[in-house]
């Protein structure tokens, strides 16, 4: 699979979010007008977050847009926490995104029957167009954390003792993550500069074994990374 990581640095953090916002824009204005859809997979987090509220300003065919999520906490439907509740906040609940054209993880239910609730979603919603993500200061991304064993042919993984609560979690797979055109990371903190590093120098980290279609771009601001030489 051909391979190639853009690295953007940015002064700071509302800087990655404008730039990713105007990659995300010009990939679904992209992908309307070729396929008349547009499939979006979101993370949570802050950096996402400053990056839905951009979003909900934008001009858009929002009719378009098919909504997805990289991974949810286990917890009550409304609760604050919940990757969905935030981007429902930043964005869903602001822009006219059909209800039917929103994909979210019912983990509620619990992460082994809301896992195999989602798998059929997103089999059917394969390839996505594009998927953001972020890192952990461990290397984790969406909810594959390092050390965790996952069947290779599931495409939805229930998640059990995560390292961060809640314990359990239902993420989608790095193989379905990485069946996508475009794949995002968003990463800013002085935080996240040692697991960068890491990742950098070839570490076997979970973040590590994400692919995508044509190319992977990080946006990461100063705090994150001071320098680069790739």
């Amino acid at each position: 699979m051909h391979q190639i990581s853009h690295w953007h640095l940015l002064e700071t953090a509302d800087q990655v979010a404008t730039a990713a916002c105007g990659h995300i824009l010009h990939a679904a204005e992209q992908a309307i007008a070729t396929q008349g859809k547009f499939k979006l997979v979101l993370a949570g987090g802050n950096t996402p977050e400053k990056v839905y509220r951009l979003l909900a300003q934008a001009d858009t065919d929002w009719a378009r847009w098919f909504i997805y999520y990289g991974d949810e906490r286990c917890l009550p439907a409304d609760h604050e926490e919940r990757n969905s509740s935030l981007a429902f906040r930043a964005l869903l609940s602001q822009v006219s995104i059909p209800a039917e054209q929103i994909f979210t993880i019912p983990a509620e239910l619990g992460n082994e029957a809301a896992a195999v609730a989602y798998r059929p979603m997103i089999a059917e919603a394969l390839p996505f167009d594009m998927v953001l993500l972020g890192i952990g200061e461990d290397g984790h991304t969406a909810s594959l954390f390092p050390g965790h064993q996952h069947p290779a042919d599931e495409l939805v993984h229930a998640v059990n003792q995560s390292p961060k609560p809640p314990a359990e979690r239902v993420s989608v797979s790095a193989a379905a993550l990485s069946t996508t055109q475009e794949l995002i990371f968003l990463i800013t903190g002085s935080s996240k500069r040692d697991i960068v590093k890491a990742w950098r120098a070839g570490e076997d980290l979970p973040v590590a074994k994400l692919h995508a279609e044509h190319a992977i771009d990080v946006y990461i601001d100063h705090d994150a990374l001071s320098s680069i030489t790739a």
